[in-house]
């Protein structure tokens, strides 16, 4: 298929992925919504909730190195055909589980989809678009996978008002199979021509260390982080990827170029990706809650609270694509994260008895700061990867996401727990939460007991937003000063760029990088196999 004369279908086929990767972002947070009303229907408690959301979370970042490493040997359209058929299917064994157990083992299997498909949908786009085309391309796609976490609170809270909770299993299988279709007959087949040997311990290596040092960031909050098992977990975790890197560094064909890490528009570019990761992951995790058991909303009420989230973001969006041909990344990303950080500090001021509009004015702005810094920021990483080796470069950055978000959830949720025990004056059940102190007021009728709550849950909540603010100032500030820029000739394919450009990645990164930045007029490889 020659991507330069049939434009209709590399759009068409671009919507195909977006769609793919969209029910991906919701899927990680429509979820939330459910949770109460799994736990009165199967009788799960505390613990099986956390491995309901967890399961997911660990087999997806786990596998999402070697996935990409399958992708580029192996044929990526043929694996994201495989990954959606992997998540429609798992999605139906959700929608109809009637145990604990079987809900889990459907979300491990969707982790197995997901990370084929995160991954391989982004690193497929050099061989879709030519130069020229290629950064809207993958603002599209950047600004889909985005998008979908704060859908999925609204679709999880219409659902539930109106269905039973697998309904929000089920939603993703009418997605999945027109994503399916769609990526079908759409999509060409790419493939590395030259890439190496599947290294087996590095990947037992990659995904074992992965998911042991996720699986115990995420249980620190409940077990805490001096429990032996949460250490043991984080200290294997960290051994095992030590290990990986050493490995890969030493290797003469590596399985993952640790070496584009040498290249500045990869080390800041993918910086710059993974904070708007750990910032969102802290609003999300934090808002509905408050919606929810300090404000009174109800699942669609708190979905539809996060509305302003996703217009401002959806705008941004648009907005970066224009805007980084003239400014140049070095100017767009730092902006869009100041304005991230800027808006979540304005967020950390808030109180118990603060209205609805502050919230919306703080979110909305939030979601412009996230379009202008996300959605640049990877396409400035994808800039810096050669097109037949952009599966395994694509599975590093959304390896790096994931890390980072659930890192962020696990460090902001013991804060936020932290915060709110030493704040409340109560003892007891209320102790464990504000959704726990709720219902222990409304059984007692102690009226007090739940504004202390509640303002203990606000006081957690702004040192929650006031961390994830000081973090994006920071970066924003660190990626102004060393992330190199670029011209509007980007743009043109004149291959031009900014002042402070020239210095380019060696060894490794020399070899795995587009000389030109994506910059030049020349399409990506030619296609392995025409759709």
């Amino acid at each position: 298929m020659d991507t330069t004369t049939a434009a209709p279908r590399r759009w068409w086929a671009l919507g195909a992925l977006v769609m793919g990767v969209l029910v991906l972002g919701f899927d990680m947070t429509i979820l939330n919504v459910a949770l109460p009303t799994m736990a009165t229907e199967l009788g799960a408690d505390t613990g099986d909730l956390q491995w309901i959301v967890d399961a997911y979370t660990i087999v997806f970042a786990a596998l999402l190195l070697p996935a990409g490493l399958l992708g580029d040997r192996f044929g990526r359209k043929k694996l994201i055909l495989v990954g959606l058929g992997l998540f429609g299917a798992a999605s139906l064994l959700g929608t109809f589980a009637d145990s604990v157990g079987m809900v889990v083992a459907a979300r491990a299997l969707m982790g197995i989809g997901g990370a084929l498909i995160m991954p391989l949908s982004m690193s497929i786009l050099p061989s879709l678009f030519p130069a020229e085309e290629r950064s809207r391309a993958i603002s599209l796609w950047a600004a889909g996978m985005a998008l979908g976490m704060p859908l999925g609170p609204i679709l999880g809270g219409l659902l539930l008002q109106h269905f039973w909770w697998g309904s929000v299993f089920l939603l993703n299988v009418p997605f999945v199979v027109l994503a399916g279709i769609a990526c079908a007959l759409l999509l060409p087949e790419s493939r590395d021509p030259h890439a190496g040997r599947i290294d087996v311990p590095a990947s037992v290596f990659g995904a074992v260390g992965l998911a042991a040092l996720v699986f115990g960031v995420i249980e620190a909050p409940r077990r805490g982080w001096v429990d032996p098992v949460v250490l043991v977990l984080a200290a294997s975790g960290v051994l095992l990827l030590a290990a990986l890197v050493l490995r890969e560094t030493r290797s003469r064909t590596p399985m993952i170029d640790f070496g584009l890490f040498r290249d500045r528009h990869f080390l800041w570019g993918s910086t710059a990706a993974v904070v708007p990761s750990f910032v969102m992951g802290g609003v999300l995790f934090v808002l509905p809650q408050r919606f929810a058991s300090v404000d009174g909303f109800d699942a669609l009420g708190t979905g539809i609270r996060l509305v302003p989230l996703m217009g401002g973001l959806l705008v941004a969006a648009v907005l970066s694509d224009r805007l980084v041909p003239h400014l140049g990344f070095r100017v767009v990303i730092p902006a869009g994260l100041l304005l991230l950080g800027g808006a979540v500090l304005l967020g950390s001021t808030g109180s118990a008895s603060d209205g609805y509009g502050l919230i919306a004015l703080w979110l909305t702005l939030a979601g412009f700061g996230l379009g202008l810094s996300l959605v640049p920021a990877t396409d400035a990483v994808m800039a810096t990867i050669a097109p037949e080796r952009a599966g395994v470069g694509s599975a590093l950055l959304q390896s790096m996401r994931q890390v980072g978000g659930a890192l962020g959830i696990a460090l902001l949720g013991s804060l936020l727990a932290a915060a709110y025990s030493d704040r409340l004056d109560a003892v007891g059940p209320a102790d464990d939460s504000v959704a726990a102190a709720a219902q222990v007021a409304s059984r007692t009728g102690d009226t007090a007991l739940l504004a202390d709550a509640q303002s203990a849950f606000v006081h957690g909540m702004d040192l929650v937003l006031l961390v994830c603010g000081g973090v994006s100032v920071v970066v924003a500030l660190l990626v102004a000063a060393f992330l190199p820029g670029r011209r509007a000739a980007v743009a043109t394919g004149e291959g031009t760029e900014e002042e402070g450009t020239e210095e380019e990645g060696t060894g490794e990164a020399a070899r795995g990088a587009r000389p030109d930045r994506a910059a030049d007029g020349a399409a990506g490889p030619t296609p392995v196999a025409s759709a």
